[in-house]
């Protein structure tokens, strides 16, 4: 089966990257657990708006972008190799920024994450598979729609909410659970 996996707050932990990062640069006090909204970040981080923070999140001078900075949650990258051991194939369907498609794939390499394919796409229904795993509050609904053939997880976060048509997953074992069941 083709498994469509997102990153940010599916592989990757986004929001302690960021934070730390912020801690690091302005001393701030921030901690992943302070972010309980989806497109609230440049509130927290002290920014003008979302614009701003993804120009901060873009690195400057010699810093990479933020995606250079992130950190697998734990026993995610174990449980990919599980999954592409048993067959299955993993697709990165991840939707960034032009600027971060080089960190990303240099993180994706660093990290030895099991897969052949990578899309970068806003519109992540454009890309068939058989199971997608993702977080965010805006593409969940447009897959739950757009590919009803498909089982579509949600990583349950604080910054999403149950999605009908939907399977909740808390973790990766959840999900190896649901791809063995399909």
């Amino acid at each position: 089966m083709r498994l469509g996996i997102d990153m940010d707050g599916v592989i990757c932990d986004f929001n302690a990257g960021w934070t730390e990062l912020h801690r690091a640069e302005f001393g701030s006090d921030l901690r992943p657990e302070m972010v309980t909204s989806w497109d609230g970040l440049h509130v927290l981080a002290g920014f003008a708006d979302m614009a701003a923070f993804w120009h901060w999140a873009e690195g400057q001078g010699d810093r990479p972008s933020l995606f250079r900075h992130l950190e697998p949650y734990p026993g995610v990258i174990e449980a990919m190799h599980r999954l592409r051991a048993a067959g299955q194939r993993l697709v990165i369907v991840t939707a960034k920024p032009e600027w971060a498609v080089p960190d990303t794939l240099r993180w994706l390499a660093d990290h030895r994450v099991p897969t052949t394919e990578i899309h970068f796409e806003y519109d992540k229904h454009r890309v068939a598979c058989d199971v997608y795993l993702d977080d965010s509050p805006v593409v969940l609904p447009q897959l739950v729609a757009h590919r009803p053939a498909a089982t579509v997880c949600r990583m349950v976060q604080p910054w999403n909410d149950p999605v009908d048509g939907a399977v909740d997953v808390h973790s990766w074992a959840e999900f190896e659970a649901v791809v063995a069941a399909r």
